[in-house]
């Protein structure tokens, strides 16, 4: 049975269309965004003075926790709001004091997690924080202020229209540089209507990037990385960038923008990428509707016009123009307007991933991969015939027939519940074997592909390997991540694997490590680093189940 009321309504809005209607709620500024990094067993915080990094705008003071140097906050642009609504982001405004870099800053304005999926919020861990549009701060975890290690810049998920750096427990980067020997960096920026919306008819020229600003704020965070992150211990030349689920689709993105050309030397794609981009008019008539709708005469009007009710006149605005979703859940196929970017052909001029591996990123090694349950949803518990049922209205019976027997047959130990929730992650392999097809043909870097199946202990061991999970993992964050992970003996040596691959992926562009080879893949093999209680290269793993969805 579907408990609907169980549902989440966020990830609804992420797997579906990225513009369900919700209202701005109140905006208190939660304690819980102040969260320090959590300290080692042995170890203590402090705020000395040597917990102080020189900036281009001046210097930051952080703490050291567990033998980390922590700061969170530290501006990469100045405030977006009021007249510097959608338009590029502007440099911080420079200070001479000690800027007390010591708590997460705002995120931007979005429609805040329910809390109604009490499972899924226990699993995940969310924290919503704060809201608001002095949002272009960047937070680095380091275990020294001198050196040159590798840089691994993460982009959160969320789709283009919620989320933030730290809105999942997972996020936390002590763990990476405490025990992996590298610079963690997270930001936050611009997102749905204050990231997406062509003003150039209404404001001019000065307007021109305003339909794809959040992602440009991501090239001014990348900028700012070039340019102070040697201060912190990190090596500009050998930066990482990678992101989840909306995340990985900024990380796709990114690889195809001419402006982050030299910033970016590899990249890691999680359980998102590619998506049809619509074209600039028709991100422009979608702005032009929206304006008659609100009623603006000046660009002013529009930029002191409050969020909520632009971000629900926008949605409304864009479930006329694009109809239902219809398909699989994942990225669309047919151009949607809305809250994502647009192929402006000046800021983004390819879609990247979902028809070419950009050449300018032809260079650049990547990662790909997805989790087994990408569509858990704990309120969902169907039986095997509600299931059946509802695959066969999907796709007819005899393909539901031989979906449900092939999984069945290569995981007969899952539930009928847990297998449910497996069949958007092979939806998700067959669009990572889609873009490493792409980026194979170009016969240049290396591309490598994984899958995470590890299925977590806990609520009964029925929720698998969920949309994020494996987040705790690459990251090293197990203990953090307890109530999803169960921290858990294998948990651990688990994460402590992830995390070893990512962090010499960032390092060295080959993500492999003493004892376990993880060799690149290519689309006739599809070479496979399968991460579970035994990690392994496997081919095609669940290829004999993702196929039957092609056919």
């Amino acid at each position: 049975m579907i408990r609907k009321d169980m549902l989440l309504d966020r990830r609804e809005a992420l797997l579906g269309s990225a513009l369900v209607g919700a209202g701005l709620a109140a905006a208190p500024i939660a304690a819980s965004a102040a969260r320090a990094a959590a300290p080692s067993a042995s170890g203590t915080c402090s705020t000395p003075h040597s917990a102080v990094a020189k900036t281009q705008y001046g210097p930051v003071r952080g703490y050291v926790s567990g033998g980390v140097f922590t700061f969170k906050g530290v501006p990469y642009g100045d405030d977006t709001s009021g007249e510097n609504r959608w338009l590029p982001a502007k440099p911080p405004k420079r200070w001479t004091e000690d800027y007390p870099a010591l708590a997460y800053g705002a995120n931007c304005p979005q429609t805040l997690h329910s809390f109604r999926a009490t499972e899924h919020t226990f699993l995940q861990q969310w924290d919503d924080g704060f809201l608001g549009e002095d949002m272009l701060k960047l937070n680095i975890w380091t275990p020294s202020l001198s050196g040159n290690r590798a840089v691994m810049v993460y982009f959160h998920g969320g789709g283009y229209s919620f989320g933030s750096s730290y809105e999942l427990a997972s996020h936390d980067g002590a763990q990476m540089a405490r025990h992996h020997d590298v610079v963690q960096v997270s930001i936050n920026h611009r997102l749905n209507v204050l990231g997406f919306l062509d003003l150039t008819e209404l404001g001019g020229s000065a307007y021109e990037e305003s339909v794809n600003v959040s992602m440009t704020d991501c090239i001014a965070a990348l900028r700012w990385v070039q340019e102070n992150i040697a201060a912190f211990g990190g090596d500009p030349d050998k930066v990482m960038i990678y992101g989840q689920s909306g995340g990985g689709s900024k990380v796709t993105t990114l690889l195809g923008m001419r402006a982050g050309k030299g910033m970016i030397h590899r990249a890691a794609v999680q359980s998102g990428g590619g998506g049809a981009l619509p074209t600039a008019e028709q991100s422009r008539e979608f702005s032009r509707r929206l304006v008659r709708e609100l009623g603006a005469r000046d660009i002013g009007a529009l930029q002191r016009a409050d969020w909520k009710t632009l971000f629900e006149t926008g949605n409304r605005v864009a479930t006329d123009i694009n109809g239902p979703m219809r398909g699989p859940p994942g990225p669309s196929t047919t151009p949607r307007v809305g809250w994502g970017p647009t192929l402006d052909g000046k800021v983004i001029d390819v879609r990247s991933f979902s028809e070419v591996a950009p050449d300018i990123s032809r260079d650049i090694p990547v990662m790909i991969g997805n989790v087994s349950e990408e569509g858990m949803r704990f309120g969902s518990n169907p039986s095997e015939a509600e299931w059946r049922a509802d695959l066969t209205k999907q796709m007819g019976a005899t393909k539901a027939d031989a979906l449900i027997a092939a999984m069945k047959q290569a995981h007969p130990e899952k539930a009928i519940r847990t297998l449910s929730y497996g069949v958007q992650g092979l939806s998700a392999r067959n669009r990572v074997q889609s873009m490493v097809a792409l980026k194979y043909a170009q016969k240049a870097a290396p591309v490598f592909q994984y899958l995470f199946q590890w299925q977590s202990p806990q609520l009964d061991g029925v929720a698998g390997a969920w949309h994020t999970a494996e987040l705790a993992f690459c990251f090293d964050n197990t203990a953090r991540c307890d109530q999803g992970t169960g921290n858990t003996p294998d948990a651990q040596r688990l994460a402590r694997t992830m995390a070893t691959a990512w962090a010499n992926f960032a390092r060295t562009g080959n993500p492999s490590q003493p004892g376990l080879a993880w060799t690149p893949t290519d689309p006739a093999r599809c070479q496979t680093m399968v991460f579970d209680s035994q990690c392994r290269m496997v081919d095609d793993p669940e290829g004999a189940a993702r196929r039957i969805l092609l056919g």
